[in-house]
């Protein structure tokens, strides 16, 4: 497995989103979720992605079944601070210092480890200035909880004081063929000031997988099925898109996932996707695309195919969207 820095952190070129492997998108198997794990250290993929509030904490329990016997294996990266929705819809965070450390030590605890690799705020507070938040973030890492932090969906000038107070190792945004925002002014900000970018939902949550092919195949509970790109007046040109995927996916002899991935993974050494499954064989299939080599034609066309605001539909509602790049 190809090897990337986020900052001073060195990790595999394409991590494993381990968020589905609790109750998500659907309801998964446990058992195939610790076997994805696994087969992730045996393949190399060693950062592992979760948050406290997945699953209200059981995605951190989860993975602490496989860290028992095999921590060193990995780069584990959680994040605090994601308190839901506000009745308005909008998104809530939690950023007071001493949220902060008590959220740590429940991480630690969960996860079954006395230190963590990668610590984000997962939604700023808008109610706490952020140097305030960042502040405490580094005494973990003084304090050797934490040994490097990140940032999620936070806007250039947060990232900016937040990274004047102490060193972010990495930011960690939707990015991929279908969400493009980020070209604009994130990522040049983290090049310019040296922080790494992880893109998450690299796959568009599952759609560009091209296994999305009709709106019957989101169960009931699916929480695709409140996203805009997945509204019924939206499917019909984003399949469309995702139809010109497949076929220069056959040109190119892979699959539709992993022509995306190597897509991603063009854009720059400094970005690392998470694709997130809980099934070895598309943990498997996703590591292989950091060794492919699409031709630049290809690359080319998904550019013009896929080029911003290609999509139909906002990535989130417009209320929880507001409330973000804050």
């Amino acid at each position: 497995m190809q090897r990337r820095k986020l900052g001073q952190l060195e990790v595999a070129a394409i991590g494993l989103g381990c968020a589905t492997m609790t109750p998500f998108y659907g309801e998964p198997d446990a058992a195939a979720a610790i076997a994805t794990l696994e087969r992730a250290a045996d393949l190399g993929v060693d950062l592992l992605d979760t948050a406290d509030a997945y699953g209200q904490g059981r995605n951190e329990e989860l993975l602490a079944r496989v860290l028992r016997d095999r921590r060193a294996k990995f780069v584990v990266a959680t994040k605090f601070g994601n308190m839901g929705r506000n009745p308005d819809g909008s998104a809530a965070g939690e950023g007071r210092p001493d949220y902060v450390r008590q959220a740590c030590e429940r991480s630690l605890k969960r996860l079954g480890t006395d230190y963590i690799d990668l610590y984000y705020i997962h939604r700023v507070d808008p109610k706490v200035p952020i140097e305030e938040t960042i502040g405490a973030m580094g005494d973990l890492v003084r304090a050797g909880k934490v040994r490097h932090i990140g940032i999620c969906e936070a806007g250039p000038a947060t990232i900016r004081r937040a990274h004047a107070v102490h060193r972010l190792s990495a930011v960690q945004t939707e990015y991929s063929l279908w969400s493009r925002d980020v070209e604009t002014e994130i990522l040049p900000l983290c090049r310019e000031l040296g922080i790494g970018f992880v893109a998450y939902s690299p796959l568009g949550r599952g759609f560009l997988t091209g296994n999305v092919r009709t709106p019957g195949d989101l169960a009931a509970h699916d929480s695709r099925r409140n996203m805009p790109r997945f509204a019924a007046e939206n499917l019909p040109r984003n399949f469309e898109l995702v139809a010109q995927l497949r076929q220069l996916a056959h040109v190119e002899g892979c699959t539709p996932a992993q022509l995306a991935l190597a897509w991603l993974l063009s854009r720059g050494d400094d970005v690392v996707p998470i694709p997130g499954t809980s099934h070895s064989q598309r943990l498997e299939e996703n590591a292989a695309a950091a060794e492919l080599a699409p031709s630049a034609p290809s690359l080319a066309r998904l550019d013009e195919i896929f080029r911003p605001g290609a999509a139909a539909g906002p990535r989130y509602p417009e209320a929880y969207a507001r409330t973000l790049g804050i």
